[in-house]
């Protein structure tokens, strides 16, 4: 008799969500169990480890700080999680984002990395003789710790203010590029959903927004994409791209995307993720 896949699936809600409904009901479609991680409620080493052991893949989708622990417990368990601690530590570190574009010439927004001192970090914006700027905390999410500085003296009350806020936190400066928000869904190195992120002001996040439209994919974006995929090496994520004088840069790479831009795609996604742990789990 053909095993049955069993996959685990981490979440931090109070209840279950539209992506858990959604999750619960395909995988039940497709005779897969499925147990659920709710790192919310209470749960010890044992507990995780015990639950950990009864599945054959982990799909994380939570964007909480408190679950790269959670993972790396796992991990340390000897179960595969998707996507791994490598990918929260490494990859959706803004700055490492943007070393590893430069490096393999993927167009980025100029950026530098601030030093702790705020005298040096000072003589450093000087010289990048950019205004107006982003500050961002090199970790954040839903456009936490990110602001912009119209002059010097904006920004040295910013780094402050984040620097109180949460230790010394390193900083990055980037180019302020005005231009709509571009979000391209990646599932296991295929691009699955497009999505122009509109959103009140300069940041757009594209949380709270409703209306979202789609955007074709160009033969320039499509190599700049396929390119870092292989730089990169997440397989499931939300590349942020602008557009600078009419040519495309890629702002960030985000871990755990929304699968909520359009409502009537959120099944498709699930089913696609589904899909990529079946694989993954039959190739091993």
């Amino acid at each position: 008799m053909k095993k049955k896949i069993i996959i685990g699936y981490i979440f931090c809600e109070k209840k279950i969500g539209k992506d858990e409904k959604s999750f619960i009901k395909i995988t039940k479609k497709k005779n897969i169990d499925l147990i659920l991680f709710n790192i919310s409620k209470k749960m010890n080493e044992k507990e995780i480890k015990e639950k950990a052991k009864k599945c054959d893949i982990i799909f994380n989708n939570s964007a909480e700080e408190f679950v790269y622990e959670i993972i790396k417990t796992i991990e340390e368990s000897g179960k595969k999680v998707v996507d791994s601690s490598r990918a929260y530590y490494y990859i959706e570190d803004k700055w490492m984002t943007f070393l590893k574009c430069h490096n393999h010439k993927i167009p980025v927004p100029d950026t530098i990395l601030l030093s702790e001192n705020l005298l040096i970090a000072k003589e450093e914006l000087i010289d990048f003789k950019k205004w107006p700027i982003i500050l961002k905390r090199i970790e954040g999410c839903c456009g936490d710790y990110v602001e912009k500085a119209n002059n010097l003296n904006d920004a040295l009350k910013i780094i402050k203010k984040f620097w109180k806020k949460r230790d010394k936190m390193p900083i990055i400066a980037q180019e302020f590029i005005l231009s709509p928000s571009y979000r391209v869904t990646i599932i296991g190195k295929k691009i699955v959903q497009t999505a122009v992120k509109n959103g009140p002001g300069w940041k757009k996040t594209g949380i709270y927004e409703k209306n979202n439209k789609k955007f074709k994919i160009d033969k320039k974006l499509k190599k700049i994409i396929e390119k870092l995929i292989k730089t990169i090496k997440i397989n499931v994520c939300g590349i942020d791209l602008l557009k600078k004088n009419n040519k495309w840069v890629v702002l960030e790479v985000n871990t755990t995307p929304g699968l909520d831009f359009f409502e009537n795609e959120r099944d498709k996604l699930v089913k696609e993720i589904i899909n990529l742990l079946i694989k993954m789990v039959k190739k091993n």
